[in-house]
């Protein structure tokens, strides 16, 4: 139905942090790594579009979403936005958390190693 549009929604949030810490330089794995979570979104975002295109769910004419013609059914949609939509984005941010974290353990395993090479 449209539960595409919670992750597209939060693309479009990262898509904006990215484009203004881009020239900043910053500690933060998570600002840095942003682009990543900002590439699963709109890559996640675009196949679930395309999956409700193809079902004809999504319309080109108003009001584009199929469900949203009536009321009863413009509720079941906005219940799956809230649930499958605002599920499938949290398990896409919490899977980024993790690749974050784990990169950001691997770069610091390796930093001694590199420093250890050097006083030689």
């Amino acid at each position: 139905m449209a539960c595409f549009l919670v992750p597209t929604t939060e693309a479009i949030v990262t898509t904006i942090i990215k484009k203004s810490t881009d020239k900043k330089e910053t500690n933060n794995p998570f600002i840095n790594h942003i682009g990543w979570l900002n590439n699963m979104l709109w890559g996640g975002s675009a196949l679930l579009a395309f999956e409700h295109i193809w079902h004809g769910e999504v319309t080109p004419w108003f009001p584009f979403l199929t469900n949203a013609a009536d009321p009863e059914s413009a509720s079941v949609m906005l219940k799956e936005m809230a649930t499958n939509g605002v599920g499938m984005a949290l398990l896409v941010t919490l899977a980024w958390a993790f690749m974050v974290i784990i990169s950001t353990q691997l770069a610091k395993k390796k930093q001694p190693e590199v420093s250890k090479e050097a006083a030689k």
